[in-house]
């Protein structure tokens, strides 16, 4: 079994390398696009079959030339690939569970500011810089969209879009209620409070993914505002659009042109509506097979950030790191990598019992 699947993946790969070449498909932007798609997600799969065939071959023939006499480093083979093959065939199967069809897309991401009053709107603006910077860690960009900043600093309410290849499958780990533990500025005692933030991640939505009726929408215009109310524009820039079937309402205002803002608010719209759509359809894959895969619920609480013991907490995988100040600079990886897994363990056993 595990043998026709290496060579599966060994055939397609090479195949997907001669179509790289093909004059023909790259002359097709969008057939090239594809092809080099299912090349990158295919060649983390391809490194460990190449390696599984090797150390088969190997292991075949040390056990030959043992059979003619003994020789300590074949003796060594002999002993060590069984484990390592066992624990390919693992990795192998992990690296060919569906993708999440989200995974390439780019992602709206949202987040606002908890229980916790000034120190939630600190700690939302904490989650922003590590969040952007991650994503210029992983050579992605980013755009606010549109941003409410707190008084006291930070913000209560933000969203931005990450854009590049694959910007969902490494944010969309990022999404639910994330917990600071800190004694505030403000705090005379010394006492650590506990304060909240919610991190929404969306993948953004073509329009093919979600097709949207005019009729549904209502369209309200109205002049921006700045902290305290003050006008700061003098024409009817800022756009709220209300999606009547749903009631989800959303409001830009950052752009002095009202064609910007309705542009943003739309595209934010449709991201809403996709994630909708996603959890309505998780929720029916969890009835239907007694195990929900990634759920991505909001209110979960996924991560807590304690500074007094410097050290960040996942919760869904019960993984800890000590680099709290690394962590909010952006290095995200460990938790990414260590979540990655988990969800393609858990889609291996989901498409198991399917």
């Amino acid at each position: 079994m595990i043998e026709q699947l290496v060579e599966q993946i060994r055939a397609r790969f090479a195949e997907l390398e001669a179509l790289m070449s093909d004059p023909e498909v790259i002359a097709d932007r969008e057939r090239y696009a594809e092809v080099g798609r299912e090349y990158r997600q295919l060649k983390d799969a391809r490194e460990l079959a190449e390696e599984y065939a090797t150390l088969k071959d190997d292991l075949e023939g040390a056990r030959e030339l043992l059979a003619e006499g003994e020789d300590e480093e074949l003796r060594a083979v002999v002993e060590e690939a069984p484990a390592r093959l066992e624990a390919l065939e693992e990795e192998i199967r992990l690296a060919m569970v569906e993708r999440d069809p989200n995974d390439e897309k780019n992602v709206i991401v949202e987040i606002r500011a908890g229980t916790g009053g000034d120190e939630a709107a600190l700690f939302a603006g904490d989650l922003f810089k590590m969040l952007t910077r991650y994503a210029e860690l992983r050579g992605f960009s980013t755009d606010v969209l549109s941003q409410s900043p707190s008084e006291a600093g930070g913000f209560k309410e933000v969203t931005f879009e990450v854009r590049g290849e694959g910007a969902y499958s490494v944010f969309k780990f990022e999404g639910g209620t994330h917990r600071v533990q800190r004694v505030p500025e403000t705090e005379s005692q010394g006492r650590i409070h506990t304060s909240t933030a919610t991190i929404a991640v969306l993948p953004e939505a073509e329009e093919v993914d979600v097709q949207i009726d005019q009729n549904d929408l209502q369209i309200d215009v109205y002049r921006s505002s700045g902290p305290g109310g003050q006008s700061v524009n003098t024409t009817d820039s800022a756009v709220r659009i209300t999606h009547k079937p749903t009631g989800i309402v959303v409001s830009m205002q950052d752009e002095k042109s009202q064609l910007q803002n309705r542009d943003k608010a739309m595209r934010v719209l449709r991201a809403r509506l996709l994630e909708q759509q996603i959890a309505e359809q998780q929720a029916q894959i969890a009835s239907e097979r007694k195990a929900q895969v990634g759920s991505g619920e909001r209110a979960e609480k996924v991560r807590t950030y304690n500074f007094p013991q410097g050290r960040v907490t996942d919760h869904r995988i019960k993984h800890t790191s000590h680099n709290l100040d690394g962590v909010l600079n952006g290095e995200l990886e460990e938790f990414t990598n260590a979540l990655s897994a988990e969800e393609k363990r858990r889609r291996l056993e989901a498409a198991a019992v399917a």
